[in-house]
């Protein structure tokens, strides 16, 4: 199993704040953002993780993180995204590294304040296909939505719908098995401009290889004022930091 942490995007909803910086560089907490999605794959047994990223501050992703060394890594991969073109894209640019293995995906703004470990043993019992990590949330418009029928059965994912199809919103998590390639490749642009990773999803849905959880932990992303407050909030009120042995050791005090 390897990792892909998507660390691209123009992040232009936390603008001014990231006008100068990539918004997985600003801090949640003690930490950087990008540090959270890399404990939680460390965290599952991951040791092969690629960042997908691109803009103007790529380099700093390497001079703060390095070979992952801090985070018990051997090694650290990146690869350059040219323009932000959504999650599948970015996605794609993994397909070298990952190769006939399988992966877990996270977006680089989601910090959750407990394991994806038995979903990710879960994911490599399933035989083929992909599986979501979804959660309950008040703003579902903001989100990838799952439409759920009465039996719990996934009907369809709908991303920022306008009409109310539930709460249950897509997190950043998602793993995938090798046929990922070929269904990127089948993705057209969205009115967006960009290859939406929901799309990528109804894909195995459509063929029925996609499956579920509900992420029973505490869970933010990061990516308006609002949600980066929540999630800073997250990571304080839920020791996340304390909790994690993962974590790179804080800067002793004077």
């Amino acid at each position: 199993m390897k990792g892909v942490i998507c660390v691209g995007g123009m992040g232009t909803r936390l603008d001014p704040m990231t006008r100068v910086i990539n918004k997985h560089l600003l801090p949640v907490g003690p930490y950087p953002m990008v540090y959270y999605p890399l404990q939680t794959l460390v965290e599952a047994g991951i040791r092969d993780i690629i960042l997908v990223t691109g803009g103007n501050n790529a380099g700093m992703f390497l001079e703060l993180l390095g070979t992952g060394k801090e985070f018990g890594l051997a090694h650290l991969h990146y690869v350059y995204q040219q323009s932000a073109l959504g999650v599948a894209d970015a996605l794609r640019l993994a397909e070298d590294f990952v190769d006939e293995d399988r992966c877990v995906v996270m977006l680089g703004d989601n910090i959750i304040d407990g394991s994806i470990r038995p979903y990710v043993e879960e994911f490599e019992r399933q035989p083929a296909g992909a599986k979501v990590l979804l959660k309950h949330v008040d703003e579902p418009r903001r989100f990838g939505v799952a439409e759920l029928a009465a039996d719990g059965k996934l009907l369809r994912i709908v991303e920022k719908p306008k009409e109310y199809i539930g709460n249950y919103a897509q997190t950043g998590i998602y793993m995938y098995d090798a046929e990922v390639w070929d269904l990127i490749r089948t993705l057209k642009l969205s009115e967006r401009g960009q290859y939406e990773i929901t799309d990528l999803n109804n894909r195995y849905l459509e063929r029925g290889l996609l499956t579920y959880d509900i992420l029973e932990c505490n869970w933010s992303d990061a990516g308006t004022p609002e949600s980066l407050f929540r999630a800073t909030l997250l990571v304080r009120e839920h020791n996340i930091v304390d909790a994690n042995p993962n974590m790179p050791k804080l800067a002793e005090e004077d």
